[in-house]
């Protein structure tokens, strides 16, 4: 169909929305145009009043630029749309493109901007659609994570020392806390359509604080660490390990029909290094007993974590292999820790 053509079902839609706001009158009139091409543009008007209204219409200007920008029009629901203010005041014309044809509406402004607010959305939409698809396929090589992680610690006893019972160093569950701070990077190893497996590795600064459920308290002797107690009623103790170590996890990450990522899990590895040690005792009256120490603490201690991500949520497990004392020097024990990472 010719760009002609177009034009004329331009004009066409233009003069109906006319006579449908018209008041009703007497019998329509209409309008034959012959074309050299054998086109033939047909107005239909209530009357000659409305067929002569078409002085206030630029008809060249529509046909040409519309025809023009029907070419462009891509298939499916994409539309273009016309201030109408360039064709005559308050006239909004919307083309679409599809499979059927070409759709031409004439509306008001406030459906235009409603239009177009939808439109934006669409577009909005689309647009960080493109970017997370552009940054998923571009890797995250040299770019960096900064979250940190809170969670409960706790400790598994791995064989029975006599010189320890276990009610001496009992935990309170929700007293003994998690905290970390870390940098990190994820690079993709593998990328597929709906999975990738990436690399997690970073930098960790992690708080262990042990609490003790009874009146006991950490104290360190000639013959390794004590738990005695304290004789009194304590409001708290705790032991606290601050820790530097460096997480490596292989993980296989999920994306949905739009390359969102859904989620992931991965299995991997750590080690930390202790930095400083301390325990804290706070009094039935508010004072306070702080005390720094290796507690004969080991120094080393490495484990084995595993993540499980939801949309922005990770959840983390880990658990020690090594240790939590020094061989012979306190009751052999696995530290434990659990939460969530943001």
């Amino acid at each position: 169909m010719s760009r002609l053509l177009y034009g004329t079902f331009v004009v066409l839609v233009l003069l109906l929305s006319m006579s449908a706001q018209a008041k009703p009158a007497s019998p329509a009139d209409s309008l034959v145009i012959r074309f050299a091409n054998r086109t033939r543009m047909v107005i239909y008007a209530p009357d000659k009043a409305g067929i002569q209204a078409l002085s206030n219409y630029d008809l060249n200007k529509i046909v040409r630029e519309m025809s023009m920008q029907l070419d462009s029009v891509p298939g499916g629901p994409a539309a273009i749309k016309r201030d109408g203010d360039q064709y005559l005041k308050d006239t909004v014309l919307v083309v679409t493109k599809t499979k059927d044809g070409v759709r031409i509406v004439v509306g008001d402004t406030d459906g235009a901007k409603a239009d177009s607010t939808q439109k934006k959305s669409e577009s909005d939409r689309t647009d960080r659609d493109y970017k997370e698809t552009r940054r998923r396929n571009r890797g995250d090589f040299g770019r960096l994570n900064f979250g940190g992680s809170i969670g409960l610690n706790n400790y598994i006893v791995q064989s029975d020392v006599p010189a320890y019972p276990e009610d001496s160093y009992d935990l309170r569950p929700i007293g003994s806390r998690y905290f970390a701070l870390s940098v990190s990077s994820t690079p993709t190893l593998i990328r597929g359509k709906r999975a990738s497996l990436k690399l997690y590795y970073g930098l960790e600064l992690a708080w262990n604080n042990f609490m003790f459920e009874g009146n006991n308290y950490a104290e360190k002797t000639t013959t390794g660490v004590a738990f005695p107690d304290a004789q009194r009623d304590l409001r708290k103790s705790k032991l606290t390990v601050c820790t530097i170590g460096i997480p490596v996890v292989p993980r296989l990450t999920f994306y949905d029909s739009r390359n969102r990522r859904a989620g992931h899990i991965g299995i991997g590895m750590y080690g930390n290094y202790r930095l400083d040690s301390y325990r804290k005792i706070k009094e039935a009256d508010g004072s306070r007993d702080r005390r720094h120490s290796n507690f004969n603490l080991s120094d080393f201690r490495y484990g084995v974590m595993t993540q499980l991500g939801i949309r922005n949520t990770e959840f983390f497990v880990k658990y020690d292999l090594s240790p939590l004392f020094e061989e012979g020097l306190g009751p052999d024990l696995r530290a434990i820790s659990f939460g969530i990472s943001f």
